[in-house]
Parts: C-alpha cells; structure tokens; sequence
C-alpha cells in the first residue's frame, strides 16, 4: 500500500518559498489521516452491529416459532431414551377389551458400584444386605475388593430402597434411570401376558424385551416407536379373568387337583374373553424355567395353550357330526351297542351297560363308548380325519401366544381302523383345552370356521370356511343340551342359561407308557345357551378327586361339571348376559360391553 507522507517535500519546499509554515501541511495531512481511519472503524462497527442485531433477530424468531409449535400440538408423555446410546426404552401399554391397563411402563431406579471410588467397601457390603436381605454379602465384598470396575447391584429399586442406599453415604454405589415394566394386576392373566425382560442396557437406560405370552409375540410391534403411543387392545375382559381365576382356584382346591385350565370364547369371532391356568405366577417377579423334571410342574407352564392331554368323552361329539353331516345317522337313529367291541386283543366297553341299542341322541347323553366307536367306524377313518383337520384338532392354533404357536396335537403316526374308533371317544389323539374350545366353537356358531383369537374383534362375526351344516350345528346343540338335563352333566344345569355341554374323563398316561389307575384329566366342554349359542367354556383338572355319595369321584361328573356350573353362574351376569324370561324360552344377553 502507496502512504502519502505527512510532510511531502513538494509542498514544504512551496511553502517555504511563499513564507507560510511547513508544520501546517503536516497537521493537514495527519487530520486527514485520521478522518479516513474514523470513517474505516466506524463502517466495520456498523457492520458488526447489523450482524449482531441479525443473529438475535435469527434467535428470537426460532424460540418464538418454537413456542407457537408447542402451543398448538398434542400433549404427549415424556420418552425415556438416553441420546447417548442406540437403546431405546419405550414400550406400548396392553389393555384388555375394556381398556383397563394389563401391562405399562413405570421411570424406575437402577443401583450399580464403582468400586475404584469406594471409601470403604466392608461397610458398603454389610449394609446393602440389611437393605436386599437375599444379597450375599461375602460374594458382594468378593466383587468390591476384586479387580471389577462396573458391578449391577440392582437392575430395578423402589425409592423406599433408593433413600436407604443413599443414605449409605458411600460414593461408589450409583443410581442410574430406567423403566420397568409394571403388571398392575400381578398374577391376572400371567399366561396371556407372559413378561418382558432386558436386553440392550447400560447405565442409563435399559431395552424392555418380551420374553414369553403376547409381550413376545407382539415385541416388534410393542416397541416400534410409531405405535408405541398406541396400546395393544386385547379380547380379554379384565372383570371376567378376574371370576374366572377365582372360581378355577377354588374349584381346583375342593377337587384337590394338581392343576386346572379354563378357556371362554366367543363362538362368533373367536375371541378369547378369558383363559386361566393354574397354577400361576407374577410376571412382575417371573420366576425361572424348570431345568429338570415334568415342565408342567413349571407355573410358566400354560395348561390352556400347551398342556396337551387326552380329553376323553368331550370328542364323541364329532363323532356324532361326522355320522350327521353324512347323512347316516339323524339324532333318533338306533344304534346297536352290545359289547364288548373286539379288535384282536383289544376290547371296546362302556362304563355301564346301556342295553342293546340306544339312540343317537342316548348315546352322546349316556357317553356310550360302544355306540360313538360304531358312529365313527360307519363313518369311515377318511371322514373322520377331514373333520378333525377342519376344526383345526390336527394342527397348531393360530392364537396369538408363543408357546401355542408350536404346540400340534398328538394322532397315532398309523391311523387305523382301531385308531378311529378310540379317538372317536377321545383316546389315542391329545390336544390342548384350547383347541377343543375352538373346535366347540365351530359346532355351536352354525358350522362355520373361528380362529382363536387375543386381540379384540370389531366385527360381530368373524367366520371362516364352512364346516357343518346348521341343522347339524343345531342337533348338536341339542344334543349337549340333553347332556345336561338327563345326562353325565346333571350338575352343570344352571338356572336361566340354557347350558349344554359333555363330559370327558380320560385317564392319565404314564411317563414311560401305560395309564394310572388312580388318575384322570376331568374335561367339560360346555356351551351357553344352546338355543343362541354365544360362549363356549372348557374347563380341565388334572387328578382330581373328591368324596362324595360314600365313593372317591374323579370322572368329570364329579368335578368339572360342578365347578363349571359356578363358573357359568358368576361369569353370566358380567358378560352382561340376563337369565330366561320365565315362558320366553330365550335367554337374553347383549355384547360383551366395548
């Protein structure tokens, strides 16, 4: 840069030669100077001021035009998620059909130890036993005064614990934020539910992960973060589970029976207003699988949905519909029912002896061996596996349940002559209470295929393929209604329903073969009323017992029947159903409440 001197000699020499004084140009030239230094700062200040008055400008807009947001959009829940990590920590509610809470998440504390800042780990151990009675305490000094830098105290505490650690005083011992997830109801529906666990963690959050029931089925779902606001809405009623898991336990503990299954299902869609296994358990506490012994000696083991077991008596009513649906037989055809039935070494009886023929309509209400065993043979074996297949009694379930998924009934690998006449009366072919359920459901809706279902059906209808006839269906019902009139279910009649239902005991098989003398799974597969068909309820007890008429009782009769009949008697009123009108013939009832 050209600097123009403050004394240009040009202009000293002219002054000089004039007689005017050279120190003036100098003054002239540095005042000039110093105006053009002046104007540079002040256009830079100027500027800088303009950015600033920009950027707060800039700043000002944004909070405002993020206030206007927040005015106008929807309250929402705060997300627990740590922008640290990938882990994110939500998880969708599960309702039951009513919209009661069955399973949500709960901001809760975790406890874990950093032992490189403990002042003194000795102390620290002893009193974290008096707060967690079942720690050890030498294993937890073992890991402070170990070479670990990270232990897990506790994955979850309540704050009553939080205060207790804090007041501890000790530095090493931290607390982190996760969420649990919190089963109001505890034991309620555990087998349905199944529980969650976790997966991805650290410190500061924890991944809840579904590990058995509809928390599993459903986990993708249940942590998508598009749906997570949006609770899972299943078919269950949470007042009906409620009755149902009473009266089961106190039926179960009068028929001193090892354990019991009960599943209630709409016959229109196939939904599953309830099912209870017992014995149970706590989701919020799940306890840990067998590792050795019989599984369903397990309370994670869910008779309903995986117990498979012969249910006796209860399947000679398919007998009877593929005889019907045939053309065969009608409900007063007479069958021929002297016996023994001989089959080389095998021999076909009945409980009592019935005589030498009895009705169609006899034989399923006198539960006559005998007499279903010449149905099905008359029938044919092919006719007999189509039946079975298309009430779904050959293949899994489609419910919505990760331990039903896989479970497939067990049908003998040759199914012969010999074989369709026993499984006609319910042995030599298992299944679960669940699929006979739905089977039940499809006779008494009209023949029209349901699938089982847990998440609530809109529709009044849900049908599939058609299986029967309805003139079938309706024989059927009557049949069952018999059964309950003058028949094997004498005891399940209750007042105003209309019940109709049958009977299985079948006894129990041994681990490694052959059948206790002394032990029976009880079944009664009931439906109410027969005369507008609208709930099935099957109810299993395995080994039963109880002293009654001077005898030692286990067949259903005995044990299931009654208890379904209190069942029935509770379960009616809050399924908003009405008894019969006196002379009406009908029994009124609404939709289970939305």
């Amino acid at each position: 840069m050209i600097r123009t001197p403050l004394r240009p000699l040009a202009r000293v020499i002219d002054a000089r030669k004039h007689g005017q004084n050279p120190d003036q140009i100098e003054a002239a030239e540095r005042a000039k100077r110093n105006q053009a230094v002046h104007q540079k700062l002040r256009k830079r200040a100027e500027g800088r001021l303009t950015l600033l008055g920009l950027a707060f400008f800039m700043g000002f807009a944004a909070i405002g035009g993020k206030m206007a947001m927040l005015a106008v959009s929807e309250p929402m829940e705060p997300k627990l998620a740590y922008s640290g990590s990938k882990i994110y920590s939500q998880r969708a509610d599960i309702t039951d059909r009513n919209g009661a809470v069955l399973a949500t998440n709960l901001v809760t504390t975790s406890l874990y130890a950093q032992p490189q800042r403990m002042i003194n780990p000795v102390r620290a151990a002893e009193k974290l036993a008096k707060v967690f009675p079942d720690i050890n305490p030498e294993k937890l000094l073992k890991d402070f005064t170990g070479t670990r830098k990270f232990i897990w105290v506790r994955k979850k505490i309540s704050p009553e614990q939080q205060q207790l650690v804090h007041d501890i005083g000790e530095p090493g011992l931290l607390f982190g934020p996760r969420e649990m997830r919190l089963y109001p109801n505890g034991s309620l529906a555990a087998h349905i539910l199944g529980g969650t666990g976790f997966g991805k963690e650290d410190v500061r959050a924890a991944e809840l992960v579904g590990v058995a029931g509809v928390e599993k089925y459903f986990d993708a779902r249940m942590r998508d973060p598009a749906q997570v606001d949006k609770p899972l809405q299943l078919s269950i009623d949470l007042t009906a589970q409620a009755t149902m898991r009473r009266v089961v336990a106190g039926g179960m503990k009068i028929m001193d029976a090892k354990g019991a299954a009960a599943v209630l299902m709409d016959v229109h869609t196939g939904e599953v207003i309830s099912m209870v296994s017992l014995p149970d358990f706590d989701p919020n506490e799940r306890p840990r699988p067998l590792l050795k012994g019989d599984p369903s000696d397990s309370p994670l083991f869910n008779r309903a949905a995986q117990g498979v077991y012969e249910l006796g008596s209860t399947f000679k009513l398919f007998a009877a519909a593929a005889s019907l649906e045939k053309g065969l037989v009608n409900e007063n055809a007479m069958i021929d029912i002297r016996g023994p039935i001989k089959w080389g070494k095998f021999k076909i009886r009945d409980f009592h002896n019935y005589g030498k023929q009895l009705s169609v309509m006899d034989v399923i209400v006198k539960s006559s061996n005998i007499g279903t065993a010449r149905m099905a043979q008359a029938a044919g074996t092919q006719t007999q596996k189509e039946l079975l297949g298309g009430l779904g009694l050959l293949q899994p379930t489609a419910l919505e349940l990760v331990e039903a998924t896989h479970i497939k009934p067990l049908v003998p690998k040759n199914w012969s002559e010999l074989s369709t006449m026993t499984i006609s009366y319910g042995h030599g072919i298992a299944a679960t209470p669940l699929h006979l359920a739905s089977a039940y459901a499809t006779l008494a809706n009209g023949g029209l295929k349901v699938q089982p279902t847990l998440l609530k059906v809109d529709a009044q209808t849900a049908y599939g393929a058609r299986i029967l006839k309805d003139d079938t269906s309706k024989t059927l019902m009557r049949m069952l209604r018999n059964v309950v009139t003058r028949g094997t279910a004498s005891f399940g009649e209750v007042k105003g329903y209309s019940v109709g239902g049958k009977t299985g005991s079948a006894d129990k098989p041994k681990p490694n073969g052959g059948y206790y003398d002394d032990k029976v799974i009880a079944t009664f597969a009931s439906v109410f009323p027969t005369d507008d068909p609208k709930y099935v309820l099957v109810l299993t007890l395995d080994e039963p017992s109880i002293q009654a008429a001077g005898e030692k009782r286990r067949t259903a009769g005995w044990t299931a029947v009654p208890v379904t009949a209190e069942l029935i008697t509770r379960l009616a009123p809050v399924l908003n159903m009405r008894p019969e009108v006196a002379g009406s013939g009908k029994v009124q009832y609404t939709q289970v409440k939305n």
